[in-house]
């Protein structure tokens, strides 16, 4: 390698590492170019989309309707742009606990509730019973549909302009779960999706992202999931 091809790849080399550390130093925070009117200026997921909200300031909080509208510029924005990509629909596909027999809202996947303290009949890694697969499927739809109502939630989100997760993405579409761990250039590292779900909450929603431990971002991740459920693994492919 020449001297002067050296000294161009170390160059890029040094300006990577400054970019991605200050990157780091800033956390995932990307604010949106501001407005010369200094109206809210919302960008989409893709960190380079954005789209003004008309008559609203830094700090006051729109309605919904102007939260819906600035939405669906920027898909419309997107769409613009990407016109060979497709933002993928995926229908409602909520997971539901089978109701045999023509349960009751409230009992356990169509099985009795049981006296209090009676959860669980078997072993998780054992002989378990039919009531048990019905508790356990009852749990997961309960904590999918959590996830659910977060997801198209502003205000559970955190979110400080009233745009929620659903408004770009309609019952997690374009979500791609199976894709990660995947490298993610917004954040400039390999992400799993709960960083994205961070991400997109920190930046179109403008809110604070969620500690890891926060029930909130568990249901959110369960949901997306549920919402790709059966879909093959492709790490990586968007």
């Amino acid at each position: 390698m020449t001297p002067r091809r050296t000294f161009i790849l170390l160059a890029l080399v040094t300006l990577g590492a400054a970019v991605l550390a200050q990157s780091r130093a800033r956390g995932d925070r990307h604010p949106a170019p501001p407005s010369p009117s200094g109206n809210i200026v919302v960008a989409l997921c893709d960190g380079k989309t954005t789209a003004e909200i008309p008559g609203v300031k830094e700090g006051e909080t729109p309605t919904l309707a102007q939260a819906r509208d600035v939405a669906d510029r920027l898909m419309t924005a997107w769409r613009q742009r990407n016109p060979v990509a497709r933002w993928e629909d995926v229908p409602v596909r909520v997971a539901q606990a089978e109701q045999p027999g023509g349960a009751t809202p409230g009992e356990a996947g169509g099985m009795p509730a049981g006296p209090p303290g009676d959860v669980q009949g078997g072993h998780t890694y054992g002989a378990f019973s039919e009531r048990d697969q019905h508790i356990w499927a009852a749990e997961t739809d309960k904590f999918v549909r959590e996830g659910r109502r977060v997801f198209h939630d502003a205000k559970a989100l955190g979110s400080t302009i009233a745009v929620s997760c659903d408004m770009c993405h309609p019952d997690g579409a374009n979500t791609h779960p199976e894709t990660y761990p995947k490298f993610q250039v917004q954040l400039g590292r390999v992400a799993l999706l709960r960083d994205m779900i961070n991400w997109c909450i920190q930046n179109p929603t403008r809110g604070k992202p969620l500690p890891e431990d926060d029930p909130r971002l568990k249901a959110i991740e369960a949901y997306i999931l549920a919402q790709r459920k059966g879909t093959p693994l492709e790490y990586g492919k968007h």
